[in-house]
């Protein structure tokens, strides 16, 4: 009889046992969600306060500097001297470590009856900074109101070397310069050149002091260029007006095709007029621009997606571009956060794509946020010139105005419009 007691009882102690174990997962299944749920919680407001955080600093960095006057370049006591040379090593010489070459320093030959001349040196000016795209395009844009007037002549000559498969460029003298502003210090012009439409070779010459007749003498040497692809080239010379204080002044330019010229039996000689830079924008619009925003209220953020622009002017030579897009956040007019987009090589119809996060003060909205973009012509040789801007915010009207008035009312919702580029 002990035996059957034994097995009546066994199964209802399984029983118990299998409630009791399935309350206590169930229990501690819940006890992980809530803790989950709570760190999260945390973890997002602490994040939020960080973002509040950092944009308070950075306004008040923006409107610490903005108020701040900014003292002026120390004028530089020296410059530094390069020999010019052409970026491609000459054939059969192997580059060693101690002659590599920059395209800042060229090889150059100097015409060796003249004394008087520096002999195969030239001055190269370190590039400043501290111009703002607004104050070059607010001088440019001065200019072009202003009579146009010549800007003088330049001389130059070219000739091919069979034997070095090399070019050789003889940037001879400029004359009739116009006269600058003496307040501004006068006028110290250099030249700059490059051939297109590779733009791989890029030289200048040394700086010339005071004067509107310089007379340079430099021969630029521009290895690994075959004779057959001298009918597609073109030289650019870009005359300049050294400047220690701030950006260099560009005078103008010229613009000389090579195709139809014989340079394999002698040296030839050529002149051309000089040109202003600026005035392509006469018969061309400056495009537009299509970005895409949203608001998001929840994390203090704005998302700004540059996708694409079309028909801009032609800034190049070759006909073409090479724009890319610099982004600003202005808070109450100061500017608190800048990014931008790579840069689109060779097209006046770019595609973009690319997203951006910007951080927008706590608990404000977007009332006194405004943005600006700028779309910009890269040019390794010359200053980035602007080709256009856009402001979008609660100051502007239009269209700009209407698709603001969207994001601010249709909080996380991306939203894209297109827009003209304005001087």
């Amino acid at each position: 009889m002990k035996p059957v007691s034994e097995d009546n009882t066994h199964p209802l102690h399984y029983s118990i046992g299998n409630g009791a174990i399935a309350g206590i997962i169930i229990g501690a299944v819940a006890f992980l969600i809530t803790l989950s749920a709570a760190a999260y919680k945390c973890y997002r407001r602490h994040q939020s306060r960080d973002a509040q955080n950092r944009l308070s600093s950075a306004i008040k960095k923006g409107l610490k500097e903005s108020s701040t006057p900014k003292k002026p370049m120390q004028s530089r006591g020296s410059m530094m001297k390069h020999k010019a040379t052409s970026p491609i090593t000459p054939p059969g010489h192997e580059a060693g470590p101690s002659d590599r070459v920059t395209p800042s320093s060229f090889h150059t030959h100097t015409d060796l009856e003249n004394d008087h001349h520096v002999r195969g040196e030239v001055y190269v000016e370190i590039e400043k900074d501290g111009a703002t795209p607004e104050k070059e395009e607010s001088m440019r844009e001065k200019q072009l109101d202003e009579k146009i007037f010549k800007l003088g002549t330049l001389f130059f000559s070219a000739e091919y070397d069979t034997q070095k498969t090399a070019l050789l460029v003889t940037i001879l003298r400029a004359s009739d310069l116009p006269q600058r502003d003496p307040s501004l210090g006068g006028c110290d012009p250099y030249i700059k050149l490059q051939l297109l439409p590779e733009k791989k070779h890029k030289c200048k010459t040394r700086v010339l002091r005071k004067t509107l007749q310089p007379v340079y003498d430099e021969t630029f040497t521009f290895y690994g260029v075959n004779y057959n692809q001298l009918q597609r080239m073109t030289l650019h010379f870009v005359v300049l007006s050294f400047d220690r204080f701030s950006r260099d002044e560009i005078i103008g330019e010229v613009v000389y095709p090579l195709a139809g010229i014989e340079l394999s039996q002698k040296e030839v000689p050529m002149y051309k007029e000089i040109t202003p830079r600026h005035l392509k924008f006469r018969t061309q619009g400056r495009g537009e621009l299509l970005v895409s925003l949203c608001y998001q209220p929840a994390a203090n953020r704005l998302t700004v997606v540059v996708l694409k622009a079309r028909n801009l002017p032609k800034m190049d030579i070759t006909g073409l571009s090479d724009p890319y897009v610099k982004i600003y956040i202005l808070y109450n007019g100061q500017r608190i956060a800048k990014k931008k987009t790579h840069v689109k090589k060779r097209t006046l119809n770019p595609v973009f794509n690319e997203s951006f996060l910007f951080d927008v003060p706590y608990n404000e909205g977007l009332q006194n946020i405004s943005m600006e973009f700028l779309v910009l012509d890269w040019d390794r040789v010359t200053k980035n010139e602007v080709i256009g801007r856009l402001e979008i915010g609660t100051r502007t009207s239009g269209p700009v105005l209407h698709h603001w008035h969207e994001v601010m009312n249709c909080p996380r919702k991306q939203i894209a419009e297109w827009h003209k580029l304005r001087e």
